[in-house]
């Protein structure tokens, strides 16, 4: 029924379709909701201790019998710059004072650990069947320890020469993030954030680029999208923002929302709220400071000084220091739970595939 079965091969599913590992706004509910309809369930495990990632690759498989996928971010880490970071507070000084806070409050650091021995002996450990990076891959000899470990490894790739980077180092597939996608760019081989291709220019090149199957995300959210990624050489989709709708998600009442009110327009790619390019709707920080900026921290430690601020904007229902990551087709998202949603996906993409086999 599938016009390519290499990555459902892969993967041992039942469906070409990757639920996005988005980190902060999803646990093991979404995760377990996507993967019961036959979809590849993901993990977020950036923002997670060891024990607190077992805990929920745990929880995964004592309600469903299904693949599961592991996310880490794979980034070297900014070394920390007392003077840049002291200069960014400075910057944010007078929202500090609108909201009535401190601006010399004591803030906690922002927790984005990049994949490590202590994270790769855990994996060891639970042996789940597919482990996915961001922002590159992890040095070659912890790489080579969840090889070892029988896991199928993939991770995304923002250009071509990114794709033929991660396939010659043994990657089993490969992530086409177009410029559409919401949430951090898997940028590591460019920073130029100007020339990032979109999703539809980016899949036909890197499909004839590389020789394992890619799978594409950015601005796909229906079955439409779904057959026009196969119909270019895609064996499959991730797909994040529209389940970002579903009651399974994680995120806030006042994020629900702004994604519920965007349109077309929305959103913009943005190193305000981080320190690192990320797509998400447009609110008061992005559109004061940036949406980018040279004068902030580098990633993660930008993100620490919005932690105040987020907290007491959102008490007055305003989103106006919260990242809101979402892609560019967020219009095209409903309200519906994940395993509705996810068999809706597939079935709308199949009756457009079958289309245009006619």
């Amino acid at each position: 029924m599938w016009p390519d079965r290499r990555l459902l091969d892969l993967f041992k599913t039942d469906l070409p379709i990757v639920q996005a590992p988005m980190a902060g706004a999803m646990d093991t509910e979404l995760a377990i909701a996507a993967a019961q309809a036959g979809a590849l369930g993901s993990l977020p495990c950036a923002m997670l201790s060891p024990e607190k990632a077992r805990d929920q690759v745990n929880i995964f498989r004592q309600q469903v019998s299904a693949p599961v996928s592991m996310n880490f971010f794979a980034h070297t880490p900014t070394v920390p710059d007392p003077a840049r970071e002291a200069a960014w507070r400075s910057k944010l000084a007078p929202y500090y004072k609108e909201l009535q806070l401190d601006p010399a409050m004591p803030i906690p650091a922002a927790a984005r650990a990049p994949f490590d021995a202590a994270m790769c002996e855990m994996v060891e450990t639970l042996k789940p069947e597919i482990v996915s990076f961001h922002f590159g891959l992890p040095e070659e000899s912890l790489l080579k320890r969840v090889r070892d470990a029988g896991c199928v490894i993939i991770a995304s790739a923002t250009i071509v020469k990114e794709a033929v980077w991660l396939e010659e180092r043994g990657v089993d597939a490969i992530i086409a993030q177009g410029a559409e996608a919401g949430g951090h760019r898997s940028m590591f081989l460019t920073d130029d954030i100007a020339t990032q291709p979109g999703t539809f220019a980016l899949i036909p090149q890197m499909a004839d680029a590389v020789r394992v199957p890619v799978i594409a995300a950015g601005g796909i959210a229906d079955g439409r999208g779904i057959a026009a990624a196969f119909a270019l050489g895609a064996a499959g989709v991730q797909i994040g923002t529209a389940y970002l709708r579903c009651p399974e998600s994680k995120v806030s009442a006042i994020i629900r929302k702004n994604l519920a009110l965007a349109q077309d327009g929305s959103t913009a790619i943005t190193n305000v709220m981080t320190g690192r390019a990320a797509r998400g709707i447009v609110n008061r920080a992005m559109r004061e400071l940036g949406p980018v900026t040279s004068e902030g921290p580098g990633f993660p430690h930008a993100a620490a000084a919005f932690g105040p601020l987020k907290a007491a904007a959102e008490k007055t229902g305003s989103a106006d220091f919260t990242n809101l990551w979402a892609g560019q087709a967020v219009a095209l998202t409903h309200e519906m739970p994940a395993a509705d949603l996810t068999r809706a996906l597939a079935g709308a993409a199949l009756h457009r595939l079958s289309q245009l086999r006619t």
